[in-house]
């Protein structure tokens, strides 16, 4: 049985699709998946079970990406078609059973709309696959039997990243004597061209309680290294999601985002939002996308400490039971 999957080019939408990915493969154990998406989300889908290859596409102009796609899987005859993306591929190639994306439900999760298109309810929750070696080299980066507060001071555009030193106050209070992770290691992560977003951070938190993994290790690491984390703390990204997925307790700071649609997902994430919603930000005097500075000020480091306190309690309440 032969199965495209078409997923996102964002790393925090692909993330989001793991989930009925795995559903899929879970429903259909025999099945031989071919995943697509974008060069930057493709490492997610390295060794997923299942897997014969995964297909990147850069985009192209005229949507020529799309053409690529075509004569890359116009041979085979799929079994199963899923096309999250609602692409003209999927009308072209021929498959047994196809699922197609259509237009968000605005009163939804991305991860619920997801479960619609495969009428899978509930949604599966967003998992990702790691091998050997990802928890191998996450174990040698990391102290070993302490609890660890890990940082996200990064996102896509410069609109939704809460300011640095605001992060650097936060990992000091939450790691202080009266913090709930009293002395904890604190790691930062972020990519590769990503060092100018966390720079304010790493220069504020003492050198023998930082752990500076920005741009030094791939996404499959960084879930590694998450799953051994305790906490974490981030803006609305990719990197969010993929701490969602970990199964460790993560609070997403949102802004100029939706977190109705896209709060991390899972039974011990939290989101904490700006005093200002998001109509009110997206819509104020002089707003340019492309040229607004970052609208997270009025979220402050009080708000954001009250809010992993409380997380944070509640993912120790769980744990007991």
């Amino acid at each position: 049985m032969n199965a495209l999957f078409v997923t996102y080019s964002r790393i925090g939408d692909a993330v989001l699709s793991t989930g009925i990915l795995g559903e899929l493969i879970r429903n259909h154990p025999e099945v031989r998946v071919t995943v697509a998406c974008g060069p930057i989300a493709s490492p997610l889908f390295s060794v997923a079970p299942n897997l014969i290859k995964v297909i990147e596409m850069p985009k192209k102009k005229a949507s020529l990406h799309w053409l690529d796609l075509w004569r890359q899987c116009a041979a085979v005859h799929w079994d199963i078609l899923v096309d999250l993306r609602n692409s003209p591929v999927s009308r072209l190639l021929r498959a047994r059973k196809k699922y197609i994306g259509g237009t968000a439900d605005p009163s939804r999760h991305r991860v619920e709309h997801l479960g619609t298109i495969m009428d899978m309810s509930p949604p599966p929750s967003p998992r990702l696959w790691l091998n050997d070696c990802h928890r191998h080299v996450a174990r040698k980066l990391l102290p070993e039997n302490r609890p660890i507060l890990a940082l996200g001071p990064v996102a896509n555009w410069i609109g939704k990243q809460w300011d640095g030193e605001k992060f650097a106050e936060l990992a000091k209070r939450l790691t202080s004597l009266s913090g709930i992770l009293q002395d904890a290691p604190v790691v930062v992560l972020g990519g590769p061209n990503e060092r100018d977003q966390t720079e304010a951070v790493t220069q504020l938190i003492p050198s023998d309680q930082r752990v500076d993994l920005v741009g030094k290790i791939d996404l499959l690491t960084a879930c590694a290294v998450l799953r051994q984390c305790a906490l974490f703390v981030g803006n609305d990204s990719g990197l969010m999601h993929i701490a969602a997925a970990s199964g460790i307790a993560t609070l997403g700071l949102f802004g100029p985002s939706r977190e109705e649609h896209y709060a991390p997902w899972g039974p011990c994430s939290a989101v904490v939002r700006t005093k200002l919603n998001y109509g009110e930000l997206v819509g104020g005097p002089g707003y340019n996308h492309l040229t607004t500075g970052s609208l997270m000020g009025s979220l402050t480091v009080d708000d954001v400490e009250v809010s992993a306190n409380k997380l944070w309690r509640k993912a120790m309440r769980e744990q007991v039971a």
